[in-house]
């Protein structure tokens, strides 16, 4: 509990201490040889000690302009309650909206907490290696190259490869997982993870403001900017319901008592209870901590949301369009199988791709250049030119070399035979002459079949694959998975167009998300309603284009982000009904005098904590 919330309940506790045997001693005659002014004077008493501050600040509103908010209406209605004598009702009220305002308090602050225990990833130091030893440095003065000491049990301050050392990772603070990472030499280590056991030295590769731990809590923190549609929609209603029911109330007040010659008294109270119960309090805090709530709960998850707008889209997801390559595959490539064309040897085959791979960073150029071994010294492979989506042409030797899909080698007037073959096949040509085909193998990752199923029973109707991989491997991942459609030998526009189409086809209501890498699906990742990136620990380009960051690889967390913001929009949605008809209800009842001030202070408090209540079951979506 923060000072200020202490300082709340001393003040509650105080002046229930006095109000209620003033109440007591009220009902039971005790106080009628007082004159009226006496009475008053205990009773403002207790209601100065628990309400001075919302006097205050009303009249500060008032005075830059703010008239109608919800200390306006309590300031208005507790006053007028006391001009028409009822002193210990404005006094219990003014009470009671403060308990309230105190359990408020407590839930944002938990729900604050949800988030703030998950990305408490800010590192207090580095262990900074110079000259004279080891100095503890501020992260944000450290610079890229440095050389940093992280001891067992302390936090990594940066980015960087690991020099020497053999530790476990703790990732949970990011991941959400509680299963450590092993690292050794030449590894990469991400800032916000838990050393376990060793030392390890590591070369810094990033500067604090590039490093992963800083990117994340920038994207927590600005996650609450992004409002959900009916956030918006709550905050322009109360901008517009609280002077229409001010208005109203003084019109209760004043109208009745001209028309029909009645006393000032009962409709002024009357009017009392409407302001008590109008106020906004149930909807303005219930829905956006719902929202807080549920961004919380995927956060103790590693599954970072950006805003409440992406929960409200992906409760409304009914089809997912997933990348291959790293999403629903583990994305490590090996040769599997050399296919040479008659008269072309296995080596010749290998080494003429490997030789047009020398400078690719692609991890299935990797694994030919892997498969080959060390290649000359002297590289004949020149005019060394990579093609998005298709391969690479080269020259060696004088002699035009071709490698990738068969889009590729037929574009240059190679016939390219069909062959069967499942898995992820490049093509090779020299001179125009076909030379045969390398088989890349690349597996699911694991549960990958479980999480599509578990996604078609959270009621995702259409699951799509997009892939720029050669038709017989995308269709093996596809068929292996269960998909509904697969797109294969895609260019990235290739899968900007399908995505368009696809987005056309939707439902009204209802909305698409795309799962990506977050690397080179990036264009794709914005133009969905809603973009997930998956495996992307650590990646600057999944955080920019996603709206949602899955923290590890771990594909059964869709179907969990999904529930989590169901959860979420149905709550929210409960509370706007359940508030709004309460209020309606006691609205009416006390313009037609048939409700007292306890009831109405129900209207407003006990709507209120029911509502929160309700909200902070966000945080504990299973």
């Amino acid at each position: 509990m923060t000072k200020k919330q202490k300082m709340t309940l001393l003040r509650i506790v105080l002046a229930a201490a006095l109000l209620v045997p003033l109440m007591v001693l009220r009902h039971m005659g005790a106080l009628e040889a007082l004159p009226w002014y006496g009475v008053l004077g205990l009773f403002v008493v207790p209601y100065l000690i628990i309400g001075w501050d919302i006097l205050w600040e009303a009249v500060e509103h008032i005075l830059h302009g703010q008239v109608f908010d919800e200390n306006f209406l309590m300031a208005v209605a507790t006053l007028a309650a006391f001009g028409v004598g009822e002193y210990p009702e404005a006094a219990a009220v003014m009470l009671l909206y403060q308990v309230g305002e105190l359990f408020q308090s407590y839930a944002v602050g938990k729900s604050r907490r949800s988030i703030a225990d998950m990305m408490d990833i800010a590192p207090e130091y580095a262990n900074l290696e110079t000259s004279e030893g080891l100095e503890q440095a501020d992260p944000e003065d450290v610079v890229p190259g440095s050389v940093i000491v992280i001891k067992p049990g302390e936090r990594v301050p940066l980015d960087g490869v690991v020099l020497e050392g053999d530790s476990l990772l703790d990732t949970a603070a990011l991941t959400g997982e509680s299963v450590p990472r092993r690292v050794g030499p030449g590894e990469n280590v991400i800032s916000g993870c838990v050393n376990g056991s060793g030392t390890l030295r590591v070369r810094t590769t990033s500067s604090y403001e590039d490093a992963t731990v800083s990117r994340i809590l920038e994207l927590v923190e600005n996650a609450s900017s992004r409002k959900a549609r009916v956030e918006n929609f709550i905050t322009r209603f109360a901008r517009y319901y609280t002077p229409i029911v001010t208005l109203a109330a003084v019109l209760l007040a004043v109208v009745p008592p001209l028309v029909l010659r009645e006393g000032w008294g009962e409709w002024i109270h009357r009017a009392c209870i409407f302001l008590v119960v109008s106020c906004p309090c149930a909807l303005v805090i219930s829905v956006p901590l719902g929202f807080f709530g549920g961004i919380g709960a995927a956060s103790r998850r590693g599954i970072l949301v950006k805003g409440s707008n992406y929960l409200e889209s992906m409760s409304k997801l009914s089809t997912l369009v997933f990348d291959k390559t790293g999403t629903l595959t583990k994305g490590e490539f090996k040769v599997s199988g050399l296919y040479p064309a008659e008269e072309v040897t296995p080596e010749l085959l290998l080494e003429s791709a490997a030789l047009a791979e020398a400078y690719s960073t692609h991890p299935i150029a990797q694994s030919i250049r892997q498969a080959q071994g060390a290649l000359p010294e002297t590289l004949r492979a020149v005019n060394v030119k990579e093609l998005a989506g298709r391969g690479i042409r080269a020259e060696l030797e004088g002699r035009p070399l071709l490698v990738g899909s068969p889009r590729l080698l037929e574009e240059q007037g190679v016939c390219v035979p069909e062959n069967g073959l499942d898995g992820t096949l490049v093509y090779v040509s020299l001179a125009g002459r076909y030379l045969g085909c390398i088989q890349i193998s690349d597996s699911l990752k694991p549960g990958a079949s479980q999480a599509l199923e578990e996604l078609k029973r959270t009621g995702i109707t259409k699951t799509v694959m997009l892939s720029g991989d050669h038709r017989n491997a995308a269709q093996a991942v596809g068929r292996a998975l269960g998909m509904d459609e697969i797109g294969y030998e895609l260019l990235p526009q290739d899968k900007m167009d399908r995505v368009e189409q696809l987005l056309a086809a939707q439902p009204k209501g209802r909305t698409l998300g795309y799962v990506g890498d977050g690397l080179n699906d990036a264009p794709v990742l914005s133009r969905a309603d809603v973009g997930i990136a998956m495996g992307s620990l650590g990646s600057d380009a999944a955080i920019e284009a996603a709206d949602l960051v899955i923290m590890d690889d771990e594909l059964k967390k869709l179907p969990a982000a999904i529930r989590i913001a169901r959860k979420t929009m149905s709550i929210v949605r409960q509370n706007i009904v359940f508030a709004l008809a309460v209020k309606a209800v006691i609205l009416v009842l006390g313009a037609l005098g048939l409700a007292n001030m306890w009831l109405a202070v129900f209207g407003d408090v006990g709507v209120s904590v029911i509502a929160i209540l309700n909200s902070m079951r966000t945080l504990r979506t299973k």
